[in-house]
């Protein structure tokens, strides 16, 4: 950690001629009061437009001269900007990525433009049905909390977003006790450090040290009301879209890595329990899966499920009995070991790439305060038992479930939906 608060962490990667160099900020659409909700992701989209200094399509060109991939996103909990390019390209990277997180220019003309682009973004998101009712089942498991918004905002309020705002939350929010930057790949921690250091004093005289160092980690309440347990989107869809929720873990909660399990063994894969009885068995679904998602204060777990309207309640009624079972028996020996081994093989597999790898430090530091090294993770994963995948799923699988579905039905379409097998 430097001055203001700055954490910085790196990986150290011989074996590759790349860098991925990051800046995550612990900022997300959760943070964003309603009157300017998705303020986070236009930002994420204004500071691309340019600083004082270069212009969107500089910003461009430098970054493609090297043959480097610039980028961001926004989540729930955080935003990220990155770019990965050849290790002897990394003071560009820094340059850029200094520039744009604390001197955009926010300029009204470029911010004016850039709205009418979310606007369309959120129209073209919600033309997607398979899309849509992700974003419907985080209303209905969040009810009034900021956790059940999508985080592209709303159409109103992203036209209702004056750039005065959108200055005041990037003042308030990308301050750099909020703001953790990694790198990963053929780098040197000591000349990450000097070199972001160096940008950050100068950022800071021409900002102001007050404006830009220190500031804090948003203040989150944790959602209280209860989930709502049916909700139904009439739309002349071809595929019904279903999807069935149960309460789970926060994101620090101990029992995390068993749910990961849990769900691998549910409908995280082609061996997974879903996937095998609702599409390989019976033909009824193109798309079968379950994932998990871990906040602060709160968390669940999902299912979804494409199929035909008039299969409609048939894959309802056996999807609901895959979680009866398991919550009942929780799963096989032989599933678990296929489990663990296939979570270890996907993470080594997954982190080959400098950028994986600067992913993992960024969504680590933020959302538990350090990095866990993959031996650490590799053992507690393999410490799962039977005895706590039981445990987990009675806690889960058998606690109150939400059916949201999307398609050609009426409010009244699911009348006997109770969360369980027999309620149909």
């Amino acid at each position: 950690m430097v001055d203001g608060g700055l954490t910085i962490v790196t990986e150290h990667m011989p074996d590759v001629l790349s860098v991925s160099l990051g800046f995550w900020v612990g900022t997300g659409s959760v943070d964003e009061p309603e009157p300017i909700a998705g303020a986070s992701h236009f930002l994420e989209h204004l500071l691309f437009k340019g600083t004082a200094e270069r212009g969107a399509r500089e910003i461009a060109e430098l970054v493609d001269a090297v043959g480097g991939d610039l980028n961001a996103f926004t989540t729930k909990e955080h935003t990220a900007f990155y770019v990965r390019l050849l290790a002897e390209s990394a003071d560009l990277g820094l340059d850029i990525l200094s520039e744009i997180i604390w001197g955009p220019a926010l300029r009204k003309d470029e911010l004016e433009a850039e709205r009418q682009v979310i606007v369309e973004e959120i129209l073209m998101h919600s033309d997607e049905p398979a899309e849509e009712v992700h974003d419907l089942f985080n209303a209905a498991m969040y009810p009034g909390h900021p956790l059940g918004r999508d985080v592209l905002g709303l159409e109103e309020t992203v036209r209702a977003t004056t750039r005065d705002q959108v200055a005041e939350f990037h003042r308030k929010h990308y301050r750099t006790a909020n703001v953790v930057v990694t790198a990963a790949g053929r780098v040197e921690h000591a000349a990450i450090v000097e070199g972001v250091v160096r940008r950050l004093d100068k950022a800071a005289d021409e900002i102001g040290r007050d404006v830009l160092l220190g500031g804090a980690r948003p203040e989150r309440v944790a959602p209280s009301a209860p989930a709502q347990r049916l909700m139904v989107l009439n739309r002349p869809t071809e595929q019904a879209h279903i999807m069935i929720g149960m309460p789970a873990f926060e994101r620090d909660h101990p029992d995390r890595q068993v749910l990961n399990v849990l769900d691998h063994i549910l409908g995280g894969g082609m061996s997974s329990r879903l996937f095998q009885t609702v599409r390989e068995e019976r033909g009824l679904a193109y798309n079968v899966y379950s994932y998990r998602s871990g906040y602060q204060g709160a968390g669940d777990l999902a299912v979804y499920a494409g199929t035909a309207p008039s299969r409609a309640s048939e894959v309802l009624k056996i999807v609901t009995e895959e979680l009866d079972k398991m919550a009942a028996s929780g799963p096989t020996p032989d599933e678990l070991t296929a489990a663990k081994s296939h979570i270890r093989g996907a993470t080594a597999l997954g982190l080959e790439d400098s950028g994986a790898r600067m992913s993992r430090l960024g969504r680590s530091q933020l959302a538990h305060g350090r990095v866990p090294s993959l031996a650490e993770l590799d053992a507690q994963v393999a410490a799962v038992t039977r005895e706590d995948l039981a445990r987990v799923a009675k806690t889960v699988l058998d606690g109150p479930r939400s059916l949201v579905v999307l398609g050609p039905f009426d409010d009244d379409a699911f009348p006997d939906w109770d969360g369980r097998a027999n309620g149909h």
